[in-house]
């Protein structure tokens, strides 16, 4: 055989030798991290219910995970965590969708207001119809209300002006709009707050081009006021919830939504600098782990394969880190299992997508 632009590709080239491992937690698909974490660099994260297991694994590491909106003194760390202090880099809850993202920031930097403010539920509470499970009691009056969300803006403020490395999980493309403002909700109207009114909201489902642009339009707002802040994509191995077309099966729709974010985010990687793309998604769903890395529910992800993806980004982003094995995977979920323990006993992952399932009378 002649000589071919194969031939002298190194082994994680081909696919017979990629995953030529003794154990499938010692496949490591990353082949560049592109920088290196400090423990001086702040790190904030942000994005659906996966980047909730970053900002947990980077805390239990030790490293220095940028939080900007903090809870009372007097909170317990359970509590602190139910009302989503913490989760977060600020209490914002599940980003979904990249226009999200940017909406967001524009809403701290009052360049918009949507006309969906706030959503009285039958106990007469109020929820904020952009992070609806932030204050599972609901806030008693309009003053706290309006409080509460000024302190928030001025913690995404901080975020955006103060970290050194932005970590954002792409999780979905369906999204729910005001048809009057364009507003995106993280869950439809009416779900848990407000009223579903066809006339006001329509459906969405993201393509592509429109989630680069949108991203592209948040990191020149981000770096407009941080220019040095480094980006990581990260694209969520969580399967939806549910999907709003009646027309498909939430298992084909789920497969066009992760295609649309992994296109989006390999594009992403090559046009904006300094922005990286981490294989998370790969480690849980590729055909390697036999599905193992999931739960009986096939959906959320077992804390061995949260601890796989997180061995490889310690060794490959930080300098003193474990090996990227199944003994150094087996730590990291140690350490993790113990610094859960720490937070609460029974942690949950906190997930605006939950709300849409039917309760059952």
């Amino acid at each position: 055989m002649g000589k071919t632009p194969y031939s002298d590709l190194p082994d994680h080239a081909f696919w017979s030798k990629a995953h030529q491992v003794d154990d499938m937690r010692e496949i490591d698909p990353v082949v560049s991290a592109g920088f290196e974490l400090t423990p001086d660099m702040k790190i904030a994260t942000a994005g659906s219910c996966f980047a909730q297991h970053i900002s947990r694994h980077l805390r239990a590491q030790g490293y220095n995970y940028l939080v900007t909106e903090k809870a009372h003194p007097l909170l317990t760390e359970g509590i602190a965590h139910e009302h989503g202090y913490g989760v977060f880099t600020a209490r914002f809850g599940n980003i979904y969708t990249a226009r999200q993202l940017l909406q967001l920031v524009r809403r701290a930097y009052r360049e918009f207001t949507p006309l969906e403010q706030c959503w009285e539920r039958e106990d007469g509470t109020l929820i904020d119809p952009f992070r609806p499970n932030i204050q599972p009691g609901g806030f008693l009056s309009r003053g706290e209300f309006d409080e509460q969300r000024a302190l928030h803006f001025a913690a995404v403020r901080k975020m955006i002006e103060t970290a050194d490395v932005f970590v954002f999980t792409l999780g979905l493309t369906e999204a729910w709009r005001d048809k009057r403002d364009g507003a995106i909700f993280p869950v439809v109207p009416g779900a848990v707050g407000g009223t579903f009114d066809p006339g006001k909201f329509e459906f969405v489902n993201f393509e592509v081009d429109r989630v680069v642009s949108d991203f592209e339009s948040f990191v020149s707002f981000m770096r407009a006021r941080n220019p040095r802040v480094r980006i990581l994509l990260t694209v969520s191995p969580v399967p939806l919830v549910a999907t709003a077309r009646a027309d498909r099966s939430v298992i084909t729709s789920t497969c066009y939504s992760k295609a649309v974010l992994r296109v989006a985010a390999e594009r992403l990687e090559r046009e904006v600098e300094n922005c990286f793309y981490f294989p998370a998604y790969e480690v849980i769903t590729s055909s390697f782990s036999r599905g193992r890395y999931y739960a009986e529910d096939f959906r959320e992800v077992r804390e061995s394969g949260v601890a796989h993806v997180m061995s490889l980004f310690m060794r490959h982003y930080t300098r003193a880190t474990p090996p990227a094995t199944a003994r150094g995977a087996d730590d990291a979920a140690e350490r993790a299992r113990r610094f859960t323990a720490e937070v609460e006993k029974d942690l949950d992952v906190i997930c605006d997508e939950e709300l849409l399932v039917p309760r059952e009378p």
